[in-house]
């Protein structure tokens, strides 16, 4: 299950037809060659990679100011970097990817290089990661002073070689099947539908659907460290960008000089992908649980109830009525589960989530249609979010072997189906068109400890949702020397861009200073949202 943004939330789980993130060092810096970072042993991607890391070391980037329909004003530049589409081939077909990038706010003395981020996904963009310093973020203004903020869209994202499953305005079109079948026949129309869309995949997408792997997206990211001039990367990853930062410590420990860790997938090989999406249908009903208990707690502002269980009531009873018939014509079930998980994504949806639930149960049903109905004058949104969900799709279905038999998804997704019913269903349908994808599926990488790994900040609140506590202490385990920092009885997803000092305080001091706390740490959790 991919991140879940406003508005296109019911495009980040509708892939199978249902619902469900300075100036560049003058003179070229060459990459360390790839027997001295990459795994033992004969590895034509290694190869490639100090390849084409030398390559783009020597070009550097041309930055100018950036396209005017891309958003980003000035002082932030953007420019492209080029990558092997195969790094078994570098000097075969090339991939242009879009950069961006705002100087430290600091003094020369005080800059410490680039900061690079991945939001996650997989299939979101990172081009917004400049704006923390043009819109005057108080959390990350001493990181900033320290170092440029860069970001990149990932291979097939966004303005990087974009990828695409489906037509943008027939993916976004509501409402859709409800995703909890009541029959065999339910199930057999969303196998079509996942299966259909897989086949768009291939159609649309057949040149790139091989190559969207996370290891390829780490050797693009090393490819990018060396057009920086950047002799060792600095990186911040959330949610996918965590699992993106796992994989390219394995393969490149030798270029890492500070990396932090926020919201983290178990990358585990046995996890990658399949029971990932499993382990996500748990962890989010007990996240729907805690903002119903916040519901209840504020009655007063809500009038949904003064228990969970008459929150869900009421819940259950909006989503009866919309199976019976779609609000507006438009939002049935899907669209409303693509429109409620928000809550249990992130604590800033907390309120608009719930006063969109208590105006409709007040009378005024626009609000909650106008927040759960897809935008069909939106081309450009509608756009990005098909094309963020064929990404999601692609490097998922790509990164492991999927199961085929159909027996299995449906006995295990039936089963946790009777316990945990929020997303259970919606999340297997997304993930579905795996089954039958129609390009390579590979082996994930066995992510570990490799000579000249630095020590790494992991960040984690104990109720995640989008990515179980377990990933963490996974993570922690695999990386000798890390720091794992708890955020207790929390689980907003994305944890160091909220308001804790606990927390940013610890993340200032590793990325300014290189200090880590001589043992791991347990913070109480940032302030609940009021109403």
């Amino acid at each position: 299950m991919r991140e879940n943004t406003p508005k296109s939330s019911l495009l980040a789980l509708g892939s199978a037809g249902v619902l469900v993130t300075a100036t560049l060092i003058a003179g070229a810096v060459s990459a360390p060659m790839a027997g001295a970072t990459s795994r033992p042993g004969p590895d034509r991607e290694a190869k490639g990679a100090a390849t084409a890391a030398a390559r783009a070391a020597r070009a550097g980037i041309h930055w100018q100011d950036c396209p005017a329909d891309w958003g980003l004003a000035k002082p932030i530049q953007c420019g492209w970097v080029s990558v092997p589409l195969d790094y078994a081939h570098p000097y075969g077909k090339q991939i242009k990817l879009a950069v961006d990038r705002i100087g430290n706010t600091g003094t020369k003395k005080e800059r410490q290089g680039a900061l690079v981020y991945n939001p996650g996904g997989p299939g979101a963009s990172g081009l917004r990661f400049p704006t923390r310093i043009t819109g005057k973020n108080p959390v990350w203004a001493n990181v900033a002073k320290a170092y440029d903020f860069v970001g990149f869209d990932p291979r097939g994202v966004g303005h990087s070689a974009p990828i695409s499953c489906v037509d943008p305005q027939e993916f976004v079109k509501a409402p859709k099947a409800d995703p909890v079948p009541d029959s065999t026949a339910d199930k057999t129309a969303q196998r079509k539908l996942a299966r259909e869309y897989a086949e768009g995949c291939g159609e649309r997408s057949a040149a790139m659907l091989p190559h969207m792997t996370t290891p390829n997206t780490a050797r693009d990211l090393d490819v990018i460290r060396a057009a920086l001039g950047e002799r060792k990367l600095n990186y911040l990853g959330v949610s996918y960008g965590t699992y993106l930062g796992a994989v390219y410590g394995t393969l490149f420990p030798g270029h890492l000089r500070r990396m932090v860790v926020d919201s983290v997938v178990d990358p585990a090989r046995e996890n990658i992908w399949y029971e990932a999406n499993l382990k996500q249908d748990i962890a989010f009903e007990g996240r729907w649980k805690d903002w119903e208990d916040w519901v209840a707690a504020n009655d007063a502002a809500f009038h949904l109830g003064t228990t969970r269980a008459a929150v869900q009531d009421k819940w259950l009873g909006l989503r009866a009525t919309a199976k019976k018939s779609p609000l507006g014509g438009v939002v049935g079930p899907a669209e409303l589960i693509s429109f409620f998980q928000s809550a249990p994504y992130y604590d800033s949806a907390w309120v608009p989530v719930a006063t969109a639930f208590s105006k409709y149960y007040a009378g005024d049903t626009q609000a909650l249609i106008d927040a759960a109905s897809p935008d069909l004058s939106d081309t450009a949104g509608n756009i990005a979010s098909e094309n963020g969900n064929a990404v999601y799709t692609a490097v998922e279905c790509a990164d492991a072997k999927w199961p085929t038999s159909w027996r299995k998804w449906d006995r295990d997704n039936t089963r946790l189906n009777q316990q945990y019913p929020f997303m259970t269903w919606a999340n297997a349908w997304m993930n579905l068109p795996c089954a039958t994808w129609p390009a390579k599926q590979h082996t994930p990488v066995e992510v570990k400890t490799h000579k000249g790994l630095p020590r790494v900040l992991i960040v984690q609140s104990t109720r995640d949702a989008a990515t179980p506590y377990e990933g963490a202490v996974e993570l922690h385990k695999r990386f000798k020397g890390s720091r794992l920092i708890t955020e207790r009885d929390a689980g907003s997803h994305g944890v160091t861009g909220l308001v804790n000092p606990c927390i940013n305080e610890r993340v200032d001091a590793y990325l300014i200073d290189g200090t880590l706390d001589g043992k791991d740490v347990t913070c109480t959790p940032h302030a609940t949202p009021k109403p």
